[in-house]
């Protein structure tokens, strides 16, 4: 698992004067995401070499004998596991094959699917076109888009909660201090540069409504209507068990859509 610089939040708390144990229970209410972001918005510092892991919409290459999802869902994402950095999440992915996500991010979605597709398994791309009471019926089907990976920070959404930071607060501690610290420790997780409107994996969502991952629940994937279609202002949520996850039971997640 990536680990956050606790050097660098401790001098940059310093820099900003921000107490230590601040520092300290930002570090712990911390988790590493990778974002997903087309190789126009990657830092400079990770353009040259830099191999794609990922692809928004497109038509979905499947096994024989594996069909689309019963819901007839669009293919919003296609994840190359093998090329996304070793170690850099909290969750266990796949080491090698493709995920692919199946969801409305139009509408709150009926019903969305998971499927892992092994590394050399033999596949054939699916038409758009499918046979429903037969009468000819036609999948939406998103613009592709290449996807590069880029290492991040996330906070939990109650991070500033946590008894030091209340109580440093609450004492007079100077609230800008505090966004100016929490920004520069996040932008540096990025290599200086943290994207807007984008896919995540893992970390913490940054939900728009409720946080779906609490409890036991951790987020999977989070993906902005605008990243996949520039029309389309949504958030999906993609969350389930650390076990579940794990064990590829995609089955058992849970989606939701917020607006």
């Amino acid at each position: 698992m990536a680990s956050i610089d606790e050097q660098f939040v401790h001098e940059t708390a310093a820099k900003y004067g921000v107490p230590a144990p601040v520092a300290q229970e930002l570090t712990a209410r911390s988790r590493p995401c990778l974002y997903l972001v087309p190789y126009g918005e990657l830092p400079e510092s990770r353009q040259e070499g830099a191999r794609p892991a990922a692809r928004t919409g497109g038509l979905p290459a499947l096994p024989d004998g594996v069909d689309r999802p019963e819901g007839k869902e669009p293919l919003v994402l296609s994840v190359d596991c093998g090329a996304l950095p070793q170690g850099a999440l909290d969750i266990e992915l796949p080491a090698d094959g493709h995920l692919l996500f199946f969801t409305e991010i139009e509408y709150p979605p009926e019903s969305s699917a998971v499927l892992h597709v092994p590394a050399g398994t033999p596949t054939t791309e699916r038409a758009a076109t499918y046979e429903s009471g037969g009468d000819p019926q036609e999948m939406k089907v998103y613009e592709p888009q290449t996807l590069y990976p880029l290492p991040g920070l996330t906070l939990a959404e109650d991070w500033r909660d946590a008894p030091a930071t209340r109580a440093f607060l609450d004492d007079g501690g100077n609230d800008d201090a505090l966004d100016s610290f929490e920004e520069a420790v996040l932008d540096a997780a990025s290599d200086g540069t943290r994207p807007g409107v984008c896919v995540q994996i893992g970390g913490f969502s940054n939900s728009w409504d409720m946080a779906p991952d609490e409890g036991d629940l951790v987020l999977l994937a989070q993906m902005a209507g605008q990243a996949i279609d520039y029309n389309v202002f949504t958030m999906n949520l993609i969350v389930g068990t650390r076990q579940d996850i794990a064990a590829r039971r995609y089955t058992d997640l849970e989606y939701e859509q917020q607006c």
